[in-house]
């Protein structure tokens, strides 16, 4: 029997999600309570800046296998991709599992399966099922099927922004239930696209992965964002540092950046954290370290910019990673805003050439132009490249001549 699915966000994973289900024949229904995603979506387009989605969208919609509104639907599969964010004290932020989760209760007959994809702290799944029992006792979560139980399961997303199409089909993807008939049903969902190996195991285990690879790559940041704050002290090109101690066969330094950003490895390792606050000393520092790093990419600015009375600041890159738009808990959108707040008196030209118009944070400054690349290098007096997307990369560096340049990422070595 043919499956509908509604899909709850369409965000960077959301949307994906259901626009590779759809071209694989699924009729799927995408959920958002942002009117322009909608009306983009059932337009055929896409709201952001993914390779290769506005193909899949534009298919499936013209197929009549991709919809998009803002009320959720009957449907036998409910997949929840909705951010969760931290709150003051690192605490998760819940609130928008527990609006899509209310959504879909009223729909509930019994037999369908719910999953949840949104990167969550471990019980967060657990937390979906006792939401929905608690509004509907009539339902249950068996281990032993009935008309009435109601299937949960949690599969992170592991995707990379920028490959996000043919990273779903290729990446192994892990599947947790609340009982092993969930992960198994939410196995053969997922099987209808992903070519790679889908690992079964528990809710809490799934949840726990997920953090476990970001809060990994988190730490290894963190230490090549230490090792160039040294480095500087003393001296040394911290590129050619982690170059010459990469030629070890069992080192594997990871490069150094202006901080780091993104929907999960700056957040993720929190959860961990706000889970077990006296055993995660060590993923606590991680974030620490990394989340400083935008303070001190300002302090070299504003060292560069010493003596200029008026200074003209070149910003290339906002987004968190290169060639996207994606500027989620981005450094270099961080960086540009204490620029901007610091040099009252300067002129920032932030350049970012997946984006039409500043972001809020920003716009709201008098001091910040979003600028073309030539002419803000050609103007600048200081010039700080926070994001190597391909147009940074392959400029005359030549334009360079005569200005200060604070390069984090090593592209102009």
């Amino acid at each position: 029997m043919q499956q509908k699915v509604a899909v709850i966000g369409l965000g960077y994973i959301g949307l994906p999600t259901a626009a590779i289900l759809a071209s694989n024949g699924v009729e799927v229904v995408g959920v958002d309570v942002n009117d322009r995603h909608v009306d983009a979506v059932n337009r055929g387009e896409v709201p952001f800046v993914e390779p290769d989605l506005g193909i899949h969208v534009a298919g499936a919609v013209s197929k009549g296998l991709l919809s998009a509104q803002k009320e959720t639907p009957k449907a036998d599969v409910y997949l929840i991709a909705v951010p969760t964010p931290f709150k003051e004290g690192y605490e998760a932020d819940l609130s928008y599992i527990d609006a899509a989760t209310d959504g879909i209760i009223p729909q509930l007959e019994g037999g369908e399966l719910v999953i949840l994809e949104s990167t969550s702290p471990p019980g967060a799944t657990e937390h979906i099922g006792r939401r929905i029992l608690e509004a509907r006792p009539e339902l249950n979560l068996s281990a032993e099927p009935d008309a009435k139980t109601i299937d949960v399961a949690h599969c992170p997303e592991r995707v990379l922004p920028g490959r996000v199409m043919i990273e779903l089909v290729e990446n192994d993807r892990i599947v947790g239930g609340l009982t092993a008939h969930a992960a198994e049903r939410a196995k053969e969902l997922y099987a209808i696209f992903c070519t790679a190996d889908i690992l079964l195991t528990d809710a809490t285990t799934a949840e726990m992965a997920k953090l476990t690879e970001n809060s990994f790559r988190d730490v290894n940041i963190a230490f090549a964002n230490e090792l160039s704050i040294i480095s500087e002290r003393l001296g040394i090109d911290v590129f050619e540092l982690i170059e010459l101690a990469n030629r070890h066969p069992r080192v594997n330094i990871l490069q150094p950046g202006p901080g780091v950003g993104g929907h999960c490895i700056a957040v993720d390792p929190w959860f961990i954290v706000s889970s077990a606050q006296d055993q995660a000393r060590l993923i606590r520092t991680a974030r620490e370290v990394n989340d400083a790093k935008p303070q001190y990419v300002l302090s070299q600015v504003l060292r560069a910019a010493e003596g200029v009375e008026s200074p003209t600041v070149a910003v290339l890159g906002l987004a968190f990673k290169p060639d996207i738009d994606d500027m989620r808990e981005s450094p270099a959108l961080d960086i540009a805003s204490l620029i901007g707040g610091a040099l009252p008196a300067g002129n920032i030209l932030a350049v970012e050439p997946n984006v039409a118009e500043l972001p809020p944070k920003l716009a709201e400054l008098a001091n910040v132009t979003l600028t073309p690349l030539e002419d803000a290098v050609s103007k600048a007096d200081v010039v700080a490249l926070l994001v190597d997307h391909r147009e940074f990369k392959v400029m005359d560096t030549a334009a360079l001549d005569g200005k200060a340049v604070i390069d984090t990422r090593g592209t102009w070595r």
